[in-house]
Formats: C-alpha cells, structure tokens, sequence
C-alpha cells in the first residue's frame, strides 16, 4: 500500500467494485462529471464493467482510496495513458460521497505523484477536470500542478458544454513528501 497523510492507496479487491459502483458510476450526475463517455446503465458482473481491474493493461495503474488507520474504502484513484516512452500519464480520483469535503484529493494526488515519478520514472503528470470542479483544481495546485490551459466547451455535460482546465506537474517541479 503506498500511504499520505490522509488516504492510502492499494490495489482494488473485488469487494470494491459494487461500492465504488453505487457510489460513483450509478449516480448519473457523478458519472457524466468525471467521465469522457457518457453514461449508460451496466449489468453487475457484466465484462469490463466499470471499477474493475485489468492486470494485463501496463497502460492504467488502479487503486482503491482507503482510510490508512481504518482500511475503509473512500474511493478510486487511477493512473491511465501511461505513456512510456515519452514517461507521462493522467491523473484522475473519484471519492465515495462520505469522503468527500475531508482533504482526501489533496492527498491522493499526492501520493499519485509519488507513484509515478518514483515508482514508475515518469516525467509528466496531467489532469484535466471541469472548470467548475473546485476540489480538483485545489487538489491538484496544492501539488504543484500549473495550469496550461482552458479546453473551451470541450466537454459534453448532462446537457451542456463545459469548460475543461488543463493542468501539468513536471517531475522536476514536484515537491516530494516522504511520508509515502
């Protein structure tokens, strides 16, 4: 398990999937805010249903957001297009509902950074979130991300288009926290 101040970060067990899936792809508002595919009801169980974990892809790397004291679950964190040969990947985290307003995300990012430049040697981090996502973007600048941009109306959003904000960590600007 990698450790921050707040969250932990371990690999998922199959008892996390129908939680994370009630409390982040089941609710439509949720799901559409996070996702780049719009959302559509799936069967439990049914093959690459959301949450679940395929060990073969070297592309995403998925966690499950614990509580460290407790081992509670608090959510998903993942990091995907996991490009090895320019050492980049995205960044992104979903917390369950009664995690939500504790200071996970900060942590979470925190530890997402660590993963990828130590663990994983990686050069560039990127996140893109909503404009509107207040949490996020805090999350991510009190990490260090910088802000490269506004993808104007680029996202598709139950039944509007949204301002997305890009941001970037270079592993040269990261300020590591040991306590991982």
């Amino acid at each position: 398990m990698l450790k921050g101040g707040k969250a932990g970060l371990r690999a998922r067990h199959e008892d996390d999937i129908p939680v994370l899936r009630a409390g982040l792809h089941d609710d439509v508002v949720t799901h559409s805010r996070a996702e780049g595919r719009p959302w559509r009801p799936i069967t439990p169980g049914a093959e690459n249903a959301p949450f679940t974990v395929d060990d073969t892809d070297q592309r995403t790397a998925q966690f499950s957001v614990v509580e460290p004291d407790t081992g509670a679950l608090a959510g998903s964190a993942v990091l995907w297009g996991i490009d090895t040969h320019h050492r980049s990947a995205h960044v992104g985290l979903g917390l369950l509902p009664a995690a939500r307003g504790k200071g996970y995300a900060t942590d979470v990012v925190a530890v997402l950074c660590h993963y990828g430049f130590v663990v994983r040697g990686l050069h560039r981090l990127q996140i893109e979130t909503l404009a509107d996502n207040t949490a996020m973007l805090r999350a991510a600048e009190r990490n260090g991300f910088v802000r490269e941009g506004v993808l104007r109306s680029s996202a598709w959003v139950m039944g509007e288009f949204l301002d997305e904000v890009l941001l970037g960590l270079l592993a040269r600007d990261w300020t590591p926290d040991a306590r991982h």
